[in-house]
């Protein structure tokens, strides 16, 4: 992404909503222009896509060939597809092994870019706060094994790191794309004890915003 320069200009980013009718109406905001903390890039945005409640994943294709998935398939009050990870250490790992206790868990597109890094060590130094809450901390990403287990021993990470290798568990779950659908999004899940979602956060620009969210959730648990 850096190699984008430090400025990208997106005229439009226009999308039809998760209705089937191929004659929907687009619904569009007023022109904003904002400054994105995602390597140094400026964009300027004339609609922004909006969604039905419908749980469907829309998304089109943009004349600058963009896309852009609007909807989730894992929805606030539900129970997200279950899944079996292996963790940096190469140990398999189950959601259900989390049952009986609140759990972040967050998606987040790589190892060591400088997004995620920045995220993952915001975590680090959160963690004391977390187990306070009783909760349980997993990043999953595309990474294999070894390079989560070179990634936490790095930057000391306390907490499970989990190779979604191939992106399937993503998928299941419907987590978004970044705004230009070049790289994985970066979403945070958080799980009350019984395994339902009680927030769902995406910020892929502030990824140190996913902590202070996350906590202000768990503490009102």
């Amino acid at each position: 992404m850096a190699c984008l320069g430090k400025h990208l200009l997106l005229p439009s980013l226009l999308h039809t909503t998760c209705s089937q009718s191929p004659k929907s109406k687009h619904t569009t905001i007023a022109s904003s222009n904002f400054k994105s903390q995602f390597h140094g890039l400026t964009l300027s945005l004339s609609s922004v896509p909006t969604c039905s409640s419908s749980s469907l994943i829309s998304s089109s294709k943009t004349s600058s060939s963009v896309n852009v998935v609007v909807c989730a398939k894992v929805n606030k009050g539900s129970a997200p597809p279950s899944f079996t990870l292996k963790d940096q250490d190469g140990k398999t790992v189950s959601l259900s092994k989390f049952k009986g206790k609140p759990v972040v868990l967050y998606f987040y597109p790589a190892d060591e870019t400088p997004g995620c890094t920045k995220q993952a060590c915001a975590f680090r130094d959160s963690y004391e706060k977390f187990k306070k809450a009783g909760a349980q901390v997993v990043g999953i990403s595309g990474d294999d094994a070894a390079s989560h287990k070179a990634f936490a021993k790095k930057y000391r990470l306390p907490f499970t790191l989990l190779s979604d290798e191939g992106n399937k568990v993503r998928k299941e779950w419907g987590v978004p794309s970044d705004l230009f659908g070049t790289l994985p999004g970066r979403q945070t899940y958080v799980l009350d004890k019984n395994g339902v979602v009680q927030l769902i956060y995406n910020n892929q620009f502030q990824p140190e915003k996913h902590i202070d969210e996350t906590l202000k959730l768990l503490q009102s648990l």
